[in-house]
């Protein structure tokens, strides 16, 4: 498996290939439809992602050793977020993503090009992953 760092930076190089944040959006919306199928009786209001404008489930299970996240939003740009979250932290030891600092988020330019609901949005998905795997630490 791949570290986050070279993870992180596939998806920047990605990201860099789009001029304009119209095509970004695009390439999230993209992600959010490869976002595999989550149950619907784990949309559950322990798995709800609270400070989320549009309505975001993330469950997580740990095997002991990493952390396996799976999500889902009724949003499809928040869907695409989540899902481009879970795909740099799942699989990850509690550790690698309590070390990491996500500014491969920043460095995307997604937080100043969401509108600030999506934007606080973005931040309560952060802090729920980091807060999933302090309780697995």
């Amino acid at each position: 498996m791949e570290s986050i760092q070279e993870t992180t930076a596939a998806i920047i190089e990605t990201f860099s290939m789009y001029d304009e944040w119209l095509d970004k959006y695009e390439y999230l919306i993209e992600l959010g439809k490869a976002l595999e199928p989550y149950p619907e009786e784990d949309k559950t209001e322990e798995n709800l992602i609270k400070g989320c404008q549009s309505r975001v489930w993330l469950d997580s299970k740990f095997d002991g050793e990493r952390l396996w996240f799976k999500a889902d939003s009724d949003a499809i740009i928040t869907r695409g977020i989540i899902s481009l979250l879970i795909s740099v932290y799942s699989g990850r030891t509690p550790g690698e993503i309590l070390s990491d600092d996500f500014s491969f988020v920043e460095k995307i330019g997604l937080k100043e090009n969401l509108s600030p609901t999506r934007a606080n949005g973005l931040v309560s998905m952060i802090e729920t992953i980091r807060s999933r795997a302090g309780e697995c630490a």
